[in-house]
């Protein structure tokens, strides 16, 4: 069975704070979001900067930090403008839309166990539900609106087009991310972000050795299917595709070129990055539990440390996050349909109906305390048996396309030899080859006024 220390916040913990304490805890993680943002702005310019040999902001304060804070008064002192053409009451609701939902997204992320916070034991979480991450899934899907509306009440071609775009990406990126919860929701046992961050405390033991117990090893491809769908639900690149500068001008926001509404679409922006880094964090790094080996020392996992290890661990998901946007370019959007559609939901069912009857095995053989004792084992086999049948099945998949590719190829071949003996070969003017000049045999020169 899985320890529970003091500490651990559960489900019954909640609920209890006095008003004062609810309203101070809203107003850190409130201060806390924002400086994240300007922070984050600064952090990502710099660091692709760094990777591309380039020295990014540096002019305005040490650093070039306080380079966010310009911009953010920059476009709070621009002339708002409002095309003639747009709703003016949906035009303005848009960029609200996108950011409230994203701030509520991230009441339910623990951020530590039980502190003493003015004299009162209370969890380092703003609240928890019985079904907290359905709460977040559905904060998410109603951000969208957001974008839809922006580019709808915008009354233009292009931004109607990348709020589409939105939509159906949204849609069916959503689902894959909630299969990719299901691995989770089996080990755990509950929805609840607390409870999922106090199952990952331990992870039994495989011939008397400790193994991991965050689920990023245990779920390897729950992980990874929802590293994909992260990228594609915040729309960041390569998966931006509802702001594809190259196509849409500007996507949704074309028509959002000044003032504070700009300052609100990238600030929705970067916090559905955030929640979704955070509940990487929650779901499958371990959630504020220190990492190994700090894990060793007894004190790591209580008191304000926990604070501490999730932000190292934010910062970090962060990194890879930019990492990514200066290294891929943006796909195609048939292509990120396709990966939506056609892999991603096929290869989570997949997975979900191998460990659901893992879990079920394991249960009926053992009981609980089997299961967490063979349960990595068990994974681990069945994870190396889904991969050498992925393995198979796509190198059949795969010949079978080389093959169709070289007959595709001939039958092209073919028709160039066809069509190259022809004098209009291809469609195009090709000269003949028996013309006098060919075989050295010179035009005789015209007589004058000769018809």
């Amino acid at each position: 069975m899985i320890p529970v220390l003091a500490a651990d916040p559960t489900l019954a913990d909640f609920g209890k704070d006095p008003l004062w304490i609810t309203i101070i805890k809203a107003v850190m993680l409130f201060v806390f979001l924002m400086v994240c943002i300007l922070f984050g702005v600064w952090f990502e310019r710099k660091l692709i900067s760094r990777m591309q040999n380039r020295y990014g902001p540096n002019r305005a304060g040490k650093f070039g930090l306080l380079q966010s804070v310009a911009d953010g008064l920059k476009m709070g002192l621009k002339e708002d403008l409002f095309p003639r053409t747009v709703d003016k009451m949906l035009y303005l609701m848009a960029p609200v839309i996108m950011v409230i939902p994203a701030f509520l997204a991230f009441s339910i992320t623990p951020f530590g166990p039980i502190v003493n916070l003015f004299g009162v034991q209370t969890p380092l979480q703003l609240v928890d539900l019985p079904v907290a991450v359905l709460f977040m899934l559905a904060m998410g899907a109603i951000s969208v609106y957001g974008v839809v509306l922006a580019g709808w009440s915008s009354r233009s071609p292009y931004a109607l087009l990348g709020g589409l775009r939105s939509a159906a990406q949204v849609v069916s990126y959503e689902i894959a991310m909630g299969l990719s919860f299901v691995g989770v929701f089996l080990f755990a046992g509950t929805l609840s972000t607390s409870e999922i961050v106090k199952s990952q405390a331990s992870g039994g033991e495989l011939f008397g050795i400790p193994m991991p117990s965050w689920y990023v090893v245990l779920l390897l491809p729950s992980f990874l299917i929802y590293v994909f769908c992260a990228f594609g639900e915040a729309a960041r690149i390569p998966f931006d595709l509802p702001e594809g500068e190259g196509e849409l001008v500007g996507g949704f926001q074309t028509e959002y070129s000044s003032s504070l509404k700009f300052a609100l679409i990238m600030m929705g922006e970067y916090l559905h990055t955030f929640v979704a880094s955070a509940m990487a964090i929650t779901l499958f790094l371990g959630g504020w539990r220190a990492p190994f080996p700090i894990s060793l020392w007894a004190g790591a996992n209580e008191g304000w440390w926990p604070l501490l290890w999730f932000f190292v661990k934010f910062v970090l998901v962060f990194c890879f996050v930019v990492w990514v946007r200066a290294s891929l370019p943006r796909v195609r959007y048939d292509q990120l349909m396709s990966l939506g559609w056609k892999v991603l939901i096929p290869v989570n069912l997949a997975w979900i109906m191998l460990v659901a009857a893992i879990r079920t095995v394991m249960y009926v053989r053992g009981g609980e305390a089997g299961f967490e004792g063979g349960s990595f084992a068990a994974v681990m086999t069945v994870a190396i048996i889904v991969v050498i049948a992925a393995l198979g099945i796509w190198a059949r998949f795969d010949t079978v396309n080389q093959r169709r590719k070289e007959a595709t190829k001939a039958e092209v071949e073919a028709e160039f030899e066809e069509l190259s003996n022809e004098p209009t070969a291809g469609g195009f003017p090709v000269p003949p080859l028996d013309l006098p000049h060919y075989h050295g045999v010179q035009h005789k020169e015209i007589p004058s006024g000769t018809n």
